[in-house]
């Protein structure tokens, strides 16, 4: 019986071993994963903010070239406002799906592509 038990002993532990590596090691692939995806998410807001603060001044500025035309300014700002109110309405009506799909698959095919990617590093 003691013969048992020194052969299967040495298993034991290194099969203990063996199940607390892979779960640091799962831990560690889905960080970085998630590390990886929302980096990629930071950067693209970003520049988003930024084309969004041109946008935000070119309109400022196309708002006041229209009021001098018409003779005030702020029908500029309000001719501004109604373009975007109607944008606005057929991007919540029509658009949505074409800007919630491709958001969506983004962030899932970038954590799959990173964890391909892991987990082609380790074989």
């Amino acid at each position: 019986m003691d013969n048992q038990y020194n052969i299967l002993h040495p298993l034991k532990e290194t099969t203990e071993q063996y199940i607390k590596a892979t779960i640091e090691l799962s831990k560690l692939k889905i960080l970085e994963t998630i590390t990886n995806v929302i980096t990629s998410l930071v950067a693209k807001i970003a520049v988003v903010l930024i084309f969004s603060m041109f946008l935000l001044i070119f309109n400022i500025g196309i708002a006041f070239m229209l009021g001098d035309y018409i003779g005030k300014t702020y029908y500029g700002f309000f001719i501004v406002a109604g373009f975007y109110l109607m944008a606005g309405a057929i991007f919540h009506f029509f658009l949505h799906n074409w800007i919630k799909k491709p958001v969506s698959n983004l962030i899932i095919n970038k954590a799959l592509q990173e964890n391909n990617n892991a987990e082609h590093t380790l074989i």
